[in-house]
């Protein structure tokens, strides 16, 4: 009867520290921790905590009713934005995020083209210059 007892406890004992780190990351993320006849493993990124049992040999997690809330919620709220991209797609709308109204004004686009044409012309201007120096003085010594 007591060997019977003490199997199970010794296998525990035995398996404990092997799920503990066959599930803890290299980082330390997760900590089990033995609290009386269960282990509580704490995610140390977020803070949610979920509580373990050993049954039938193997260790069993669950998670604690207010994080099966929030992990509800944060489904619920998935599928509607799954659903709505979804729908975006058949209407055949957009998904960068940017609409029509984001998009530069015809006038900043030719702004900045301007822009981009005045750095051009200055920087070729920039390579003739060095150009015409060169020819003039000839090229550079060779100083290898």
């Amino acid at each position: 009867m007591k060997f019977q007892l003490l199997l199970p406890a010794i296998l525990l004992c035995m398996t404990g520290p092997l799920v503990a780190s066959a599930e803890e990351p290299v980082d330390g993320r997760f900590r089990l921790e033995r609290s009386g006849d269960a282990f509580v493993r704490l995610d140390t990124r977020t803070g949610a905590m979920t509580l373990c049992r050993e049954q039938d040999g193997a260790l069993v997690c669950r998670m604690a009713a207010d994080e099966r809330a929030a992990y509800e919620e944060d489904l619920g709220r998935l599928e509607k934005r799954v659903a709505a991209l979804e729908a975006a797609v058949a209407a055949g709308q957009p998904l960068a995020g940017r609409q029509r109204e984001d998009l530069p004004s015809d006038e900043e686009v030719e702004r900045s083209i301007g822009i981009m044409e005045r750095f051009m012309r200055s920087f070729f201007g920039l390579v003739e210059e060095f150009k015409s120096k060169e020819e003039k003085t000839g090229p550079a010594p060779d100083r290898t």
